[in-house]
Protein backbone atom coordinates (compact mmCIF):
# COMPACT_ATOMS: atom_id res chain seq x y z
CA UNK A 1 0.00 0.00 0.00
CA UNK A 2 1.06 3.49 -0.61
CA UNK A 3 1.56 5.93 2.83
CA UNK A 4 -1.28 8.28 1.08
CA UNK A 5 -3.65 4.89 1.60
CA UNK A 6 -2.28 4.73 4.95
CA UNK A 7 -3.02 7.82 6.28
CA UNK A 8 -6.24 7.53 5.00
CA UNK A 9 -6.72 4.91 7.27
CA UNK A 10 -5.35 6.37 9.84
CA UNK A 11 -6.97 10.01 9.56
CA UNK A 12 -10.73 7.56 8.69
CA UNK A 13 -10.27 5.50 11.90
CA UNK A 14 -9.44 8.77 14.20
CA UNK A 15 -12.42 10.60 12.70
CA UNK A 16 -15.42 7.60 12.72
CA UNK A 17 -13.87 6.65 16.37
CA UNK A 18 -14.32 10.38 17.31
CA UNK A 19 -17.44 10.66 15.68
CA UNK A 20 -18.83 7.87 17.58
CA UNK A 21 -17.85 9.61 21.29
CA UNK A 22 -18.66 13.03 19.93
CA UNK A 23 -21.90 11.93 19.34
CA UNK A 24 -22.58 10.43 22.94
CA UNK A 25 -21.50 13.31 24.71
CA UNK A 26 -22.99 15.81 22.17
CA UNK A 27 -26.57 14.41 23.73
CA UNK A 28 -25.51 15.03 27.29
CA UNK A 29 -24.23 18.55 26.13
CA UNK A 30 -27.43 19.36 24.00
CA UNK A 31 -30.18 17.82 26.54
CA UNK A 32 -27.90 19.96 29.83
CA UNK A 33 -28.28 22.65 27.67
CA UNK A 34 -32.17 23.15 27.26
CA UNK A 35 -32.69 21.81 30.88
CA UNK A 36 -30.88 24.94 31.84
CA UNK A 37 -27.85 22.68 33.68
CA UNK A 38 -24.99 24.38 33.96
CA UNK A 39 -21.28 23.03 31.26
CA UNK A 40 -18.37 24.05 32.35
CA UNK A 41 -16.68 22.04 29.77
CA UNK A 42 -17.15 19.76 26.80
CA UNK A 43 -13.57 17.54 25.30
CA UNK A 44 -13.45 14.98 23.30
CA UNK A 45 -10.93 12.62 24.59
CA UNK A 46 -8.98 12.53 27.69
CA UNK A 47 -5.37 13.40 28.91
CA UNK A 48 -3.12 16.75 27.86
CA UNK A 49 -5.37 19.15 25.25
CA UNK A 50 -4.34 19.37 21.56
CA UNK A 51 -6.48 22.81 21.17
CA UNK A 52 -8.95 24.33 23.96
CA UNK A 53 -11.06 27.72 23.34
CA UNK A 54 -13.75 29.60 25.76
CA UNK A 55 -17.51 30.13 24.46
CA UNK A 56 -20.22 31.34 26.36
CA UNK A 57 -18.65 30.18 29.90
CA UNK A 58 -17.93 27.16 28.77
CA UNK A 59 -14.75 25.13 28.22
CA UNK A 60 -14.07 23.31 24.34
CA UNK A 61 -11.26 20.96 23.97
CA UNK A 62 -9.89 18.07 21.78
CA UNK A 63 -7.56 15.85 23.99
CA UNK A 64 -4.38 13.39 22.89
CA UNK A 65 -6.36 10.28 24.08
CA UNK A 66 -9.27 8.93 21.97
CA UNK A 67 -10.91 6.72 24.14
CA UNK A 68 -13.57 8.68 25.48
CA UNK A 69 -14.55 12.22 26.09
CA UNK A 70 -16.53 13.89 28.65
CA UNK A 71 -19.20 16.74 29.67
CA UNK A 72 -18.27 18.55 32.70
CA UNK A 73 -21.54 19.09 34.52
CA UNK A 74 -21.25 20.22 38.23
CA UNK A 75 -25.09 19.80 39.01
CA UNK A 76 -24.29 15.74 38.37
CA UNK A 77 -21.04 14.76 40.20
CA UNK A 78 -18.71 13.14 38.40
CA UNK A 79 -15.07 11.37 38.85
CA UNK A 80 -12.00 13.80 38.77
CA UNK A 81 -10.04 10.68 37.93
CA UNK A 82 -11.60 10.87 34.93
CA UNK A 83 -12.67 14.59 33.95
CA UNK A 84 -9.69 16.25 36.03
CA UNK A 85 -10.12 19.69 37.40
CA UNK A 86 -11.54 20.13 41.17
CA UNK A 87 -14.94 21.80 42.19
CA UNK A 88 -16.88 24.06 40.57
CA UNK A 89 -15.74 28.16 40.52
CA UNK A 90 -19.04 28.65 41.41
CA UNK A 91 -21.64 27.47 43.49
CA UNK A 92 -24.42 26.11 41.50
CA UNK A 93 -28.08 25.21 42.53
CA UNK A 94 -28.95 21.29 42.38
CA UNK A 95 -30.86 19.73 39.67
CA UNK A 96 -33.90 18.11 39.55
CA UNK A 97 -33.23 14.28 39.27
CA UNK A 98 -35.77 13.98 36.40
CA UNK A 99 -33.06 16.07 34.31
CA UNK A 100 -30.24 14.58 35.68
CA UNK A 101 -31.76 11.16 34.28
CA UNK A 102 -32.74 13.22 30.91
CA UNK A 103 -29.16 13.93 30.43
CA UNK A 104 -27.53 10.55 31.27
CA UNK A 105 -29.57 8.57 29.02
CA UNK A 106 -29.06 10.77 26.01
CA UNK A 107 -25.60 10.08 25.35
CA UNK A 108 -26.36 6.55 24.27
CA UNK A 109 -29.55 7.79 22.91
CA UNK A 110 -27.78 9.58 20.39
CA UNK A 111 -25.28 6.62 19.86
CA UNK A 112 -28.24 4.67 19.02
CA UNK A 113 -29.93 7.38 16.72
CA UNK A 114 -26.42 7.56 14.94
CA UNK A 115 -26.23 3.86 14.67
CA UNK A 116 -30.10 3.86 12.93
CA UNK A 117 -28.33 6.57 10.26
CA UNK A 118 -25.56 4.68 9.91
CA UNK A 119 -27.20 1.38 9.04
CA UNK A 120 -29.52 3.40 6.92
CA UNK A 121 -26.75 4.43 4.54
CA UNK A 122 -25.66 0.75 4.53
CA UNK A 123 -28.88 -0.46 3.31
CA UNK A 124 -28.77 2.29 0.30
CA UNK A 125 -24.97 1.11 -0.71
CA UNK A 126 -25.03 -2.30 0.53
CA UNK A 127 -22.55 -4.89 2.80
CA UNK A 128 -20.01 -6.81 1.29
CA UNK A 129 -20.45 -10.18 2.98
CA UNK A 130 -18.04 -13.05 3.39
CA UNK A 131 -18.28 -15.83 1.50
CA UNK A 132 -18.83 -18.75 4.16
CA UNK A 133 -22.31 -20.27 4.48
CA UNK A 134 -23.12 -22.46 7.66
CA UNK A 135 -22.63 -25.56 5.35
CA UNK A 136 -21.01 -28.90 6.87
CA UNK A 137 -18.27 -30.28 5.05
CA UNK A 138 -16.78 -33.62 4.49
CA UNK A 139 -17.64 -35.53 7.95
CA UNK A 140 -16.15 -38.51 9.17
CA UNK A 141 -17.60 -41.61 8.56
CA UNK A 142 -16.58 -43.29 12.18
CA UNK A 143 -17.21 -39.82 14.06
CA UNK A 144 -20.52 -39.74 16.46
CA UNK A 145 -21.98 -36.77 14.18
CA UNK A 146 -21.81 -39.42 11.46
CA UNK A 147 -23.65 -41.89 13.91
CA UNK A 148 -26.21 -39.27 14.43
CA UNK A 149 -26.82 -38.85 10.54
CA UNK A 150 -25.31 -35.81 9.90
CA UNK A 151 -23.50 -35.81 5.95
CA UNK A 152 -21.79 -33.00 3.95
CA UNK A 153 -23.85 -30.59 2.45
CA UNK A 154 -26.36 -30.27 5.42
CA UNK A 155 -27.09 -27.15 6.05
CA UNK A 156 -27.20 -25.20 9.94
CA UNK A 157 -29.84 -22.75 10.47
CA UNK A 158 -29.60 -22.65 14.29
CA UNK A 159 -27.63 -23.56 17.22
CA UNK A 160 -29.28 -23.70 20.80
CA UNK A 161 -32.01 -22.46 19.77
CA UNK A 162 -30.88 -19.04 17.81
CA UNK A 163 -30.73 -18.93 14.18
CA UNK A 164 -26.97 -18.44 12.21
CA UNK A 165 -26.70 -17.52 8.43
CA UNK A 166 -23.10 -18.00 8.73
CA UNK A 167 -19.84 -20.06 10.06
CA UNK A 168 -19.14 -17.51 12.41
CA UNK A 169 -22.53 -17.20 13.69
CA UNK A 170 -21.96 -21.10 14.86
CA UNK A 171 -18.80 -20.41 16.33
CA UNK A 172 -20.09 -17.63 18.18
CA UNK A 173 -23.22 -19.71 19.62
CA UNK A 174 -21.25 -22.27 20.39
CA UNK A 175 -18.76 -20.19 22.55
CA UNK A 176 -21.12 -18.11 24.22
CA UNK A 177 -23.51 -21.09 25.38
CA UNK A 178 -24.21 -21.89 28.83
CA UNK A 179 -24.32 -25.96 28.25
CA UNK A 180 -21.48 -28.01 26.42
CA UNK A 181 -24.34 -30.39 24.73
CA UNK A 182 -26.29 -27.97 21.66
CA UNK A 183 -29.21 -28.50 19.85
CA UNK A 184 -28.21 -27.71 16.73
CA UNK A 185 -31.13 -27.94 13.74
CA UNK A 186 -30.26 -28.58 9.75
CA UNK A 187 -31.91 -28.92 6.74
CA UNK A 188 -31.17 -31.26 4.10
CA UNK A 189 -33.94 -31.12 0.75
CA UNK A 190 -36.20 -29.26 2.98
CA UNK A 191 -36.39 -31.04 5.86
CA UNK A 192 -35.18 -29.66 9.21
CA UNK A 193 -33.87 -32.25 11.85
CA UNK A 194 -32.26 -31.52 15.41
CA UNK A 195 -29.05 -33.11 16.67
CA UNK A 196 -27.88 -33.02 20.67
CA UNK A 197 -24.06 -32.35 19.83
CA UNK A 198 -21.61 -32.33 22.41
CA UNK A 199 -18.74 -29.50 22.39
CA UNK A 200 -14.84 -29.64 22.76
CA UNK A 201 -12.88 -27.28 24.31
CA UNK A 202 -10.06 -26.21 22.33
CA UNK A 203 -6.71 -26.28 24.16
CA UNK A 204 -5.52 -22.56 23.28
CA UNK A 205 -8.40 -20.68 23.89
CA UNK A 206 -10.59 -21.94 26.37
CA UNK A 207 -13.30 -22.07 23.79
CA UNK A 208 -15.83 -24.44 23.48
CA UNK A 209 -16.28 -25.31 19.22
CA UNK A 210 -18.32 -28.22 17.45
CA UNK A 211 -17.26 -30.86 15.63
CA UNK A 212 -18.92 -30.02 12.37
CA UNK A 213 -16.54 -29.32 9.81
CA UNK A 214 -17.30 -26.14 7.48
CA UNK A 215 -17.55 -26.76 3.81
CA UNK A 216 -15.34 -23.36 3.15
CA UNK A 217 -11.80 -23.28 4.59
CA UNK A 218 -8.81 -20.61 4.09
CA UNK A 219 -6.57 -21.16 0.92
CA UNK A 220 -2.69 -21.02 0.84
CA UNK A 221 -1.90 -18.43 -1.83
CA UNK A 222 1.84 -19.47 -1.19
CA UNK A 223 4.25 -20.96 1.00
CA UNK A 224 7.67 -19.22 1.84
CA UNK A 225 11.04 -21.38 1.24
CA UNK A 226 12.89 -22.51 4.22
CA UNK A 227 9.71 -22.09 6.76
CA UNK A 228 8.53 -25.10 8.95
CA UNK A 229 5.02 -24.95 6.45
CA UNK A 230 7.48 -26.64 3.60
CA UNK A 231 8.81 -28.90 5.71
CA UNK A 232 5.51 -29.94 6.49
CA UNK A 233 4.87 -30.67 3.01
CA UNK A 234 2.05 -27.91 2.88
CA UNK A 235 1.71 -26.85 -1.00
CA UNK A 236 -0.01 -23.53 -2.66
CA UNK A 237 -3.50 -24.38 -3.32
CA UNK A 238 -4.25 -26.58 -0.28
CA UNK A 239 -7.09 -25.91 1.74
CA UNK A 240 -6.91 -26.02 5.48
CA UNK A 241 -9.72 -28.21 6.89
CA UNK A 242 -8.10 -27.79 10.77
CA UNK A 243 -5.08 -27.43 13.10
CA UNK A 244 -4.78 -28.85 16.22
CA UNK A 245 -8.18 -30.83 15.80
CA UNK A 246 -10.12 -27.40 15.40
CA UNK A 247 -11.95 -27.24 12.45
CA UNK A 248 -10.45 -23.91 10.76
CA UNK A 249 -13.11 -21.54 9.23
CA UNK A 250 -11.52 -18.47 8.25
CA UNK A 251 -7.90 -16.88 7.68
CA UNK A 252 -8.56 -15.15 11.31
CA UNK A 253 -9.27 -18.26 13.02
CA UNK A 254 -6.15 -20.15 11.24
CA UNK A 255 -4.20 -17.39 12.40
CA UNK A 256 -5.03 -17.19 15.91
CA UNK A 257 -4.80 -21.20 16.29
CA UNK A 258 -1.32 -20.84 14.85
CA UNK A 259 -0.35 -17.91 17.24
CA UNK A 260 -1.75 -19.86 20.29
CA UNK A 261 0.16 -23.23 19.28
CA UNK A 262 2.95 -21.57 21.08
CA UNK A 263 5.61 -23.83 19.35
CA UNK A 264 4.44 -27.08 19.97
CA UNK A 265 4.25 -29.95 16.85
CA UNK A 266 0.64 -29.59 15.90
CA UNK A 267 -1.30 -31.60 13.11
CA UNK A 268 -2.97 -29.59 10.42
CA UNK A 269 -5.16 -31.78 8.26
CA UNK A 270 -5.46 -30.28 4.51
CA UNK A 271 -7.64 -30.80 1.18
CA UNK A 272 -5.33 -31.45 -1.72
CA UNK A 273 -7.20 -32.22 -5.13
CA UNK A 274 -10.23 -33.80 -2.86
CA UNK A 275 -8.04 -35.83 -0.57
CA UNK A 276 -7.37 -35.42 2.94
CA UNK A 277 -3.75 -35.09 4.25
CA UNK A 278 -2.84 -34.72 7.80
CA UNK A 279 0.61 -33.28 8.56
CA UNK A 280 2.68 -31.92 11.52
CA UNK A 281 3.72 -28.89 11.36
CA UNK A 282 5.97 -26.99 14.23
CA UNK A 283 5.04 -23.62 14.18
CA UNK A 284 8.39 -21.34 14.63
CA UNK A 285 8.24 -18.55 17.17
CA UNK A 286 9.24 -15.24 15.57
CA UNK A 287 10.78 -12.65 18.25
CA UNK A 288 10.18 -9.97 15.81
CA UNK A 289 6.83 -10.66 15.21
CA UNK A 290 6.00 -11.60 18.27
CA UNK A 291 3.77 -14.69 18.10
CA UNK A 292 4.34 -18.41 16.00
CA UNK A 293 4.70 -18.68 12.35
CA UNK A 294 4.78 -21.50 9.56
CA UNK A 295 5.11 -19.35 6.43
CA UNK A 296 2.31 -19.51 4.48
CA UNK A 297 0.41 -16.65 2.90
CA UNK A 298 -3.46 -17.21 2.52
CA UNK A 299 -5.39 -16.66 -0.80
CA UNK A 300 -8.09 -13.88 -1.51
CA UNK A 301 -10.36 -13.74 0.64
CA UNK A 302 -13.99 -12.62 -1.21
CA UNK A 303 -16.57 -10.91 -0.59
CA UNK A 304 -19.93 -10.35 -2.37
CA UNK A 305 -21.70 -6.91 -2.21
CA UNK A 306 -25.36 -7.67 -0.63
CA UNK A 307 -27.17 -4.62 -2.33
CA UNK A 308 -29.79 -3.33 -0.87
CA UNK A 309 -28.24 -4.00 2.40
CA UNK A 310 -29.67 -5.49 5.50
CA UNK A 311 -32.43 -3.18 6.99
CA UNK A 312 -31.64 -0.66 9.76
CA UNK A 313 -33.30 -2.60 12.01
CA UNK A 314 -32.19 -5.80 11.33
CA UNK A 315 -28.52 -4.44 11.92
CA UNK A 316 -28.92 -2.34 15.15
CA UNK A 317 -31.55 -5.90 16.50
CA UNK A 318 -28.46 -8.14 15.79
CA UNK A 319 -25.67 -6.20 17.21
CA UNK A 320 -28.07 -5.42 20.37
CA UNK A 321 -28.61 -9.31 20.39
CA UNK A 322 -24.45 -9.66 19.54
CA UNK A 323 -23.53 -7.33 22.31
CA UNK A 324 -25.87 -8.55 25.40
CA UNK A 325 -25.08 -12.42 24.15
CA UNK A 326 -21.26 -11.24 24.72
CA UNK A 327 -22.01 -9.79 27.94
CA UNK A 328 -23.69 -12.93 29.47
CA UNK A 329 -21.44 -15.33 28.21
CA UNK A 330 -18.83 -13.18 30.17
CA UNK A 331 -21.04 -13.27 33.33
CA UNK A 332 -21.21 -16.87 33.23
CA UNK A 333 -17.78 -17.19 32.40
CA UNK A 334 -17.39 -20.77 33.96
CA UNK A 335 -20.13 -22.44 32.05
CA UNK A 336 -18.93 -20.85 28.60
CA UNK A 337 -15.52 -19.80 28.82
CA UNK A 338 -15.91 -16.40 27.38
CA UNK A 339 -13.30 -14.35 29.99
CA UNK A 340 -12.79 -10.59 30.07
CA UNK A 341 -9.13 -11.41 28.00
CA UNK A 342 -11.17 -11.85 24.85
CA UNK A 343 -12.87 -8.57 24.54
CA UNK A 344 -10.82 -6.02 22.94
CA UNK A 345 -10.50 -1.84 24.38
CA UNK A 346 -9.67 1.04 22.05
CA UNK A 347 -6.09 -0.79 20.56
CA UNK A 348 -8.41 -3.64 19.61
CA UNK A 349 -11.03 -1.14 18.06
CA UNK A 350 -9.12 1.04 16.53
CA UNK A 351 -7.54 -2.15 14.84
CA UNK A 352 -10.29 -3.79 13.66
CA UNK A 353 -11.97 -0.41 12.11
CA UNK A 354 -8.84 0.01 9.95
CA UNK A 355 -8.61 -3.62 8.82
CA UNK A 356 -12.26 -3.35 7.64
CA UNK A 357 -11.49 0.47 5.75
CA UNK A 358 -8.36 -1.38 4.54
CA UNK A 359 -10.84 -4.26 2.60
CA UNK A 360 -13.97 -2.04 2.33
CA UNK A 361 -15.60 1.56 3.05
CA UNK A 362 -18.50 -0.02 3.51
CA UNK A 363 -17.56 -2.85 6.29
CA UNK A 364 -16.30 -0.09 8.13
CA UNK A 365 -19.27 1.41 8.54
CA UNK A 366 -20.73 -1.80 9.72
CA UNK A 367 -18.21 -2.09 12.60
CA UNK A 368 -19.72 1.61 13.11
CA UNK A 369 -23.06 0.61 13.92
CA UNK A 370 -21.88 -2.14 15.79
CA UNK A 371 -19.51 0.10 17.95
CA UNK A 372 -22.60 2.95 18.76
CA UNK A 373 -24.60 0.10 19.93
CA UNK A 374 -21.82 -1.16 21.43
CA UNK A 375 -20.69 2.31 23.38
CA UNK A 376 -24.32 2.61 24.49
CA UNK A 377 -25.19 -0.31 25.83
CA UNK A 378 -22.54 -0.35 28.05
CA UNK A 379 -22.86 3.26 29.57
CA UNK A 380 -26.23 2.27 30.33
CA UNK A 381 -25.06 -0.34 32.36
CA UNK A 382 -26.07 0.35 35.89
CA UNK A 383 -22.12 0.98 37.15
CA UNK A 384 -20.74 4.83 38.87
CA UNK A 385 -19.58 6.59 36.43
CA UNK A 386 -21.58 5.31 33.92
CA UNK A 387 -24.75 6.89 32.56
CA UNK A 388 -26.33 3.96 33.95
CA UNK A 389 -24.32 4.25 37.32
CA UNK A 390 -25.90 8.37 36.92
CA UNK A 391 -29.46 7.27 36.21
CA UNK A 392 -29.16 4.91 39.57
CA UNK A 393 -28.16 7.55 41.79
CA UNK A 394 -30.61 10.05 40.30
CA UNK A 395 -33.51 7.33 41.00
CA UNK A 396 -32.13 6.92 44.56
CA UNK A 397 -32.34 10.89 45.14
CA UNK A 398 -35.59 10.94 43.84
CA UNK A 399 -36.91 8.32 46.27
CA UNK A 400 -34.90 9.94 49.26
CA UNK A 401 -36.14 13.49 48.16
CA UNK A 402 -32.61 14.44 49.20
CA UNK A 403 -29.55 14.10 47.61
CA UNK A 404 -26.96 11.29 48.11
CA UNK A 405 -24.04 13.12 50.24
CA UNK A 406 -21.49 14.40 47.58
CA UNK A 407 -18.43 13.26 49.06
CA UNK A 408 -20.43 9.67 49.25
CA UNK A 409 -20.86 9.70 45.71
CA UNK A 410 -17.30 11.46 44.93
CA UNK A 411 -15.16 8.47 46.71
CA UNK A 412 -17.60 5.64 44.62
CA UNK A 413 -17.11 7.40 41.66
CA UNK A 414 -13.81 7.81 41.84
CA UNK A 415 -13.51 4.23 42.86
CA UNK A 416 -15.25 2.53 40.15
CA UNK A 417 -13.54 4.81 38.00
CA UNK A 418 -10.60 3.40 38.67
CA UNK A 419 -11.65 -0.11 38.33
CA UNK A 420 -12.89 0.90 35.02
CA UNK A 421 -9.45 2.26 34.16
CA UNK A 422 -8.08 -0.52 35.09
CA UNK A 423 -9.90 -2.83 33.27
CA UNK A 424 -9.12 -1.02 30.16
CA UNK A 425 -5.73 -1.22 30.35
CA UNK A 426 -5.94 -5.03 30.94
CA UNK A 427 -8.22 -5.70 28.13
CA UNK A 428 -5.47 -3.40 26.00
CA UNK A 429 -2.39 -5.62 26.97
CA UNK A 430 -4.35 -8.36 25.41
CA UNK A 431 -5.06 -6.61 22.64
CA UNK A 432 -1.25 -5.61 22.03
CA UNK A 433 -0.88 -9.03 22.10
CA UNK A 434 -3.00 -9.88 19.73
CA UNK A 435 -1.21 -6.91 17.64
CA UNK A 436 0.16 -9.54 15.25
CA UNK A 437 -3.18 -11.24 14.26
CA UNK A 438 -4.30 -7.74 13.27
CA UNK A 439 -1.24 -6.71 11.84
CA UNK A 440 -1.82 -10.27 9.46
CA UNK A 441 -5.09 -9.25 8.89
CA UNK A 442 -4.32 -5.66 7.64
CA UNK A 443 -1.82 -7.39 4.98
CA UNK A 444 -4.02 -10.36 3.82
CA UNK A 445 -5.76 -9.95 0.46
CA UNK A 446 -10.05 -9.25 -0.35
CA UNK A 447 -12.00 -8.97 -3.63
CA UNK A 448 -15.37 -7.85 -3.22
CA UNK A 449 -17.73 -9.31 -5.93
CA UNK A 450 -20.11 -6.69 -7.11
CA UNK A 451 -24.31 -7.72 -6.45
CA UNK A 452 -25.57 -9.47 -8.85
CA UNK A 453 -29.12 -8.23 -10.01
CA UNK A 454 -31.64 -10.15 -8.99
CA UNK A 455 -35.55 -10.76 -10.77
CA UNK A 456 -37.28 -11.78 -7.49
CA UNK A 457 -36.02 -8.64 -5.46
CA UNK A 458 -34.55 -11.69 -3.14
CA UNK A 459 -30.34 -11.24 -2.36
CA UNK A 460 -27.35 -12.97 -0.23
CA UNK A 461 -27.82 -13.52 3.48
CA UNK A 462 -27.36 -10.59 5.78
CA UNK A 463 -23.52 -10.62 6.70
CA UNK A 464 -23.27 -11.62 10.63
CA UNK A 465 -22.14 -8.76 12.49
CA UNK A 466 -18.96 -8.64 14.13
CA UNK A 467 -18.39 -10.15 17.46
CA UNK A 468 -19.23 -7.64 19.98
CA UNK A 469 -15.89 -5.41 21.76
CA UNK A 470 -17.47 -3.37 24.81
CA UNK A 471 -16.03 -0.41 25.99
CA UNK A 472 -16.73 2.56 27.89
CA UNK A 473 -17.19 6.09 26.10
CA UNK A 474 -17.12 7.63 29.51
Amino acid sequence: MSLWTYLYIIVAVVLLFGAAVFVHEFGHYWVARRRKMKVEAFAIGFGPKIVGWTRDGIEYSWRWIPAGGFVKLPQMITSEALEGGGESKEPVPPAKPLDKILVAVAGPAMNIVFAFVIATVIYFVGLPILINPPIIGPVAPESEEAALGIREGDRVVSVNGRPVKSWQDITFETATARTNVLAVTMTRVGVSTTYQLKTKVSSGGGLKWLNLDPREHPIVGFVQPGRPAEAAGIKSGDKIVSFDDVPVFSNENMIDLVNKSEGRPSRIVISRKGELHTLTVTPRYDAKEKRGLIGIGFGTGIYKLQKPGPSPLEQVETVVDRTFGTLAALFHSRETGVKPSDLSGPVGIFAVLAIQLKTDWRLALSFMVLLNVNLAIVNMLPIPVLDGGHVIMSIIEAIRRKPVSARIVEYITTAFAVLLISFMLYVTFFDFNRFPIFKSLFKQDTQVEPAKQSTNGGGPAPAPQPEPSPVPAK
